[in-house]
């Protein structure tokens, strides 16, 4: 048999030579259906724990169908990238901002509530789903947290002390992005908070500036749209002080 370049696939069992693993009703139709594989096809399997492993189609048929891993290809690296924290937007375009932030190395995305969010609503699973379909496809060896909808002050209030929360701070009365990343402490996690449309309420920004672990910053003169200062500012900071 033939085996497809490309094809990875993320599990949630353990990964070790010799396993059999029964494959989840998704990956059955996937293989079968979609991109029509047959018994004997290799493709890899990842599990965010245990690296990437090489693994043989043993069973491929209406009923179900099983994986008979072989070898590890990839062994689990740390890939322990910045927090996105997201005031919700509409549906197409939370769920677009969690695909790419997924493909640039976010390691958890955040949605959160705020004075002027519009979206109280959030289908997790279905965003934790598109995270994990873009991570099969950029062959990350992990598939980032997505949170549950959670109001921003509360987030606040439990904020780690070892994480500078980066600002996006639409008023331009942040500094300019690139100094800030430049000189972003290497001990130190980051994460990143986008405002909704319509921007953040005047005195959430006031109580944002005095906290210290947050540092507001400036995207420049012209007017994003979340999703657009999102990606812009995630991945003007792998860029400088990421991956």
């Amino acid at each position: 048999m033939t085996s497809r370049a490309g094809i990875r696939l993320f599990v949630q069992a353990p990964l070790t030579a010799g396993v059999s693993l029964i494959m989840e009703d998704q990956h059955v139709h996937y293989l079968r259906n979609v991109l029509r594989q047959s018994e004997g096809d290799h493709i890899e399997l990842f599990n965010g724990r245990d690296g990437q492993w090489r693994a043989r189609i043993a069973v491929l048929d209406r009923r179900g169908g099983s994986f008979m891993v072989e070898r590890q290809t990839l062994e689990q690296t740390s890939e322990d990238g910045p927090w996105l924290l997201v005031a919700a937007v509409k549906r197409a375009r939370l769920e677009m901002i969690v695909e790419k932030a997924t493909e640039l190395g976010a390691a958890r995305i955040c949605p959160v509530t705020t004075v002027r969010t519009n979206s109280e609503r959030l289908n997790r699973d279905r965003l934790v789903s598109i995270a994990t379909e873009a991570a099969e496809q950029c062959a990350r060896l992990t598939v980032p947290e997505i949170g549950a909808m959670t109001p921003l002050k509360n987030m606040l209030m439990d904020w780690p002390t070892d994480r500078r929360l980066y600002l996006l701070d639409e008023t331009g009365a942040g500094v300019a992005i690139a100094q800030a990343f430049t000189a972003h402490p290497k001990e130190l996690g980051a994460a990143l908070l986008i405002g909704p449309e319509g921007g953040f309420d005047q005195s959430e920004l006031d109580a944002m500036r005095i906290l210290p672990f947050v540092k507001a910053l400036d995207l420049g003169k012209r007017i994003l749209r979340a999703e657009t200062a999102a990606l812009a500012a995630l991945a003007c900071y792998q860029a400088i002080a990421g991956n």
